[in-house]
């Protein structure tokens, strides 16, 4: 995928001048073409990253040991910036790039604008705590901070105050970290809670307080740039190559493809039952008991169901028998179900209409689309229900008083997906599981390798991934063949930061 300007390409000089800081704040936009298909590349593997950080922050403390361990290798595998050095030049242009295509397709609500920052915040100070502290001063320098570390001779003579009005540091500490002499006025909180030493118009910060001051000036920066960007969308959304793909962006899931049945006749409808208390995740595990107890689910609430049955193993022919056996319990006679609802049942299996093979639905797409009103059982338990209710549920489904507490601290939080990885650990009796949950059905899949020590139905490894879902009948096929988008076009929706922004 390659960037280009108007009137000429960027010649490498260009890119070592652009790219030659480790870290930036993004103030400025790609001026360059790039590759519909590089496009795509590039977003979604950011947004593979970005899922890493939000899970490692839950589930470590952020900058340990194993939590740093894990991010560089999730970089490594993506191909991302996480050393400094010339080889670095290409991943942080990819890096670049891909921070912005994002920014399109997470600017259009609130909640999606709140977590793209907040994992960009996290990605941002775990790249800053690798700098060097040359490095971190010529960072500082480029975008305007203004904040020179002391020297060893000004901190030696400083000593004793330095101790007695900084947080947590000591003596012997002082010596090993690095103090930033800053105007007062851009640390009002440290100075208000009394946690640097102030003379002479300068507050003097050890380093883990500086960091502080940096990313809240990121986060401001990229709040104000993510709302601007959001009022600019109608020129992008009048572009048709453009507009399918952000819309779909900020739902994509980037997993194992499950639209494709290998275990079809794997699942028999007796299993059903039994299968909804031991390996279903609670949304489905709710609208199971929904269909039972009523006979009867809404549209949003076949399809969800519909499509994750689709996905587990059931064929066309044991889905019309499982849905038309449990409305005819209702008020549904067997002509009125033939009539009424196994068109939509053939549908969903690629046998009617326009005969597309639709695929389960991600955890992203139930979680963000089409949320549930009142009658309704489908969308996510973790995203959608009110919390005493969601704690009554799962009272109900026998999970400790300490796991609830657990669950609804993440929930409280808004880390839905880990909510749920929580509930699977806590229903399994397993800790630190070794996969990222995003897929009801990928929850299926694993619960069975565990209760069945990976004998009971399981799906081939060699299963492609996708980066988008058929059931929003969006395929980014439609939109490669376009040839090249000119990012320049686009300069106008990306605010730049004053000053000299890295």
């Amino acid at each position: 995928m390659q960037f280009m300007s108007r009137q000429k390409k960027l010649l490498p000089n260009s890119h070592t001048e652009l790219y030659g800081q480790c870290l930036q704040f993004y103030g400025q936009p790609p001026l360059e073409n790039i590759a519909l298909s590089e496009f795509e590349t590039f977003a979604v593997e950011r947004l593979k990253l970005l899922k890493t950080v939000e899970n490692l922050g839950v589930s470590y403390v952020k900058l340990s040991e194993q939590y740093t361990k894990k991010l560089d290798q999730e970089s490594k595998n993506l191909n991302f910036p996480y050393r400094s050095g010339p080889s670095e030049i290409e991943k942080r242009r990819k890096d670049h790039i891909s921070h912005f295509i994002l920014r399109l397709a997470y600017c259009q609500t609130e909640d999606l604008r709140r977590w793209f920052i907040q994992q960009e915040v996290d990605l941002f100070r775990y790249r800053f705590s690798y700098l060097s502290s040359k490095q971190k001063l010529e960072f500082l320098h480029k975008n305007n901070l203004q904040y020179d570390a002391i020297s060893v001779e000004e901190k030696k003579a400083l000593q004793d105050k330095l101790v007695n009005s900084s947080y947590a540091v000591s003596g012997i500490t002082v010596e090993d970290q690095d103090f930033y002499k800053v105007p007062f006025q851009d640390a009002l909180d440290l100075v208000r809670t009394r946690k640097v030493y102030l003379k002479a118009g300068y507050v003097y910060i050890p380093h883990q307080d500086i960091v502080t001051i940096i990313l809240n000036d990121f986060r401001t920066r990229l709040s104000k740039a993510l709302a601007l960007t959001a009022r600019s969308l109608p020129a992008v959304h009048s572009d048709e190559r453009l507009q399918p793909l952000l819309n779909h962006l900020s739902h994509a899931y980037v997993g194992q493809d499950y639209s494709i049945q290998k275990n079809v006749g794997k699942i028999s409808l007796e299993q059903i039952d039994s299968l909804s208390g031991k390996s279903f995740p609670l949304c489905m595990r709710q609208l199971h008991q929904a269909l039972r107890e009523n006979h009867h689910l809404r549209h949003g609430g076949r399809m969800q169901y519909g499509l994750f049955l689709k996905g587990i193993g059931l064929s066309l022919e044991q889905a019309l028998q499982f849905w038309r056996s449990e409305f005819i319990r209702g008020k549904v006679d067997a002509d009125k179900f033939d009539k009424a609802y196994a068109y939509s049942i053939r549908h969903m299996f690629g046998k009617e209409g326009k005969r597309t093979d639709y695929t389960p639905y991600s955890c992203m797409k139930v979680i963000l689309s089409n949320p549930p009103s009142q009658g309704d059982h489908h969308g996510c338990p973790f995203r959608h229900s009110d919390p005493e209710l969601l704690k009554q549920k799962l009272q109900f489904y026998k999970v400790s008083p300490s796991g609830i507490s657990q669950i609804l601290e993440l929930v409280k939080g808004m880390h839905y997906q880990l909510a749920c990885q929580k509930y699977f650990e806590l229903t399994h009796n397993v800790s630190d599981i070794t996969f990222s949950l995003n897929h009801p059905n990928q929850y299926f899949v694993e619960s069975q390798k565990v209760l069945g020590g990976g004998k009971d139905i399981k799906r081939e490894m060699d299963t492609p991934q996708r980066s988008q879902e058929n059931s929003d009948n969006l395929t980014l096929d439609l939109i490669r063949g376009t040839g090249e988008l000119e990012l320049c076009e686009y300069k106008c929706i990306f605010p730049k930061a004053k000053g000299n922004i890295g």
